[in-house]
């Protein structure tokens, strides 16, 4: 087997000694896929100088494998310490509070950095960053909606369902209740921007039914419900950002995204009616037209290139962390 399958923390040590005095430390740290080499490379620019670096990269140097549990297991097998971490999306792990041994494993190793969020999804999400986002989009800053809005009152909707299927699944009673059935209920129907108070009134129709079923099939849990949801309150968990704390793929493309088409392609055409209101003749209206759709961008892209949720509570959380690491 190559030398490099070999190279765990105390051989990076041993190798940053090697150097000069003056030369910078290396510090290896895993992440779990591609897309999350540009967010880890974001929080760790900031605790670069002149006496160590970071080196991002996926877990294994010799196969494709990646993932979360590939990323804490490489951290595990090659002995983690202050040349090499892991850098995971929190997933459930950090609300589940150690109940499964992937949340002790995560919560209990000092060299693991995780994001608090379900995910980087999440981050990118972030509300008071969406309106930034719709105008990289459409190059139209009018603020036609209150992201901000919708998405609280979404999270207030949802998150007594969300308190129940993190009892589930803490008490790992995930058959009951799976995040595959949550996702489903608090999945919302997209439509006019003008229409999302319906959307969200039927959503809390439907978080109710499940509620009210749950009840019946899982009777004298009030004292455990409510011992959960103060848990989950003072881990940072509110009824205005549940949000950032569900599955962050679901909140992504059947949420966020399809709120932003809606928004945006309203935005296209008031911008796009201005220009041919405003054109002198038909050939200016034309290559304007042409240079406005040419200069637009793509919502996925632009919110995965989203970096205005460096003000979110959760993101200066992870700052801190790597932060106490580094100094300890």
């Amino acid at each position: 087997m190559a030398l490099k399958h070999y190279i765990t923390s105390d051989y990076i040590s041993a190798a940053n000694r090697m150097k000069s005095r003056t030369s910078r430390k290396r510090i290896v740290a895993y992440v779990e896929s591609y897309d999350d080499v540009l967010f880890w490379r974001m929080v760790l620019d900031a605790f670069e100088d002149e006496t160590r670096y970071f080196e991002v990269m996926l877990p294994s140097r010799s196969t494709l494998c990646k993932g979360k549990k590939q990323a804490l297991m490489s951290l595990m097998e090659n002995g983690g310490g202050h040349d090499m971490i892991a850098c995971v999306d929190a997933d459930y792990d950090y609300l589940m509070q150690g109940k499964s041994y992937e949340s002790e494993f995560m919560l209990s190793n000092p060299y693991v950095i995780h994001t608090y969020a379900y995910a980087i999804e999440n981050l990118q999400c972030y509300a008071p960053s969406l309106h930034g986002v719709s105008v990289m989009v459409t190059l139209n800053d009018r603020r036609s909606f209150d992201f901000v809005d919708f998405l609280s009152e979404y999270s207030r909707i949802i998150f007594p369902l969300f308190v129940w299927n993190i009892m589930m699944y803490r008490n790992r009673d995930y058959g009951r209740f799976s995040i595959t059935e949550f996702n489903s209920i608090v999945s919302i129907r997209h439509s006019r921007p003008a229409d999302y108070q319906t959307s969200l009134n039927k959503l809390r129709n439907k978080v109710h039914l499940k509620i009210n079923e749950l009840r019946k099939k899982c009777p004298g849990k009030k004292e455990e419900y409510l011992a959960v949801k103060d848990s989950l309150l003072n881990l940072g968990v509110t009824p205005e950002t549940t949000y950032l704390f569900i599955q962050g793929h679901h909140l992504f493309d059947t949420i966020v995204v399809p709120l932003m088409h809606s928004i945006c392609d309203q935005l296209r055409y008031e911008r796009e009616r201005d220009i041919k209101t405003k054109a002198v003749h038909t050939i200016q209206m034309q290559n304007e037209l042409s240079a406005y759709q040419k200069a637009q961008s793509d919502i996925p892209n632009m919110l995965k290139k989203n970096f205005a949720y460096f003000s979110c509570p959760l993101y200066r959380r992870i700052i801190a962390d790597v932060e106490k690491l580094l100094n300890n």
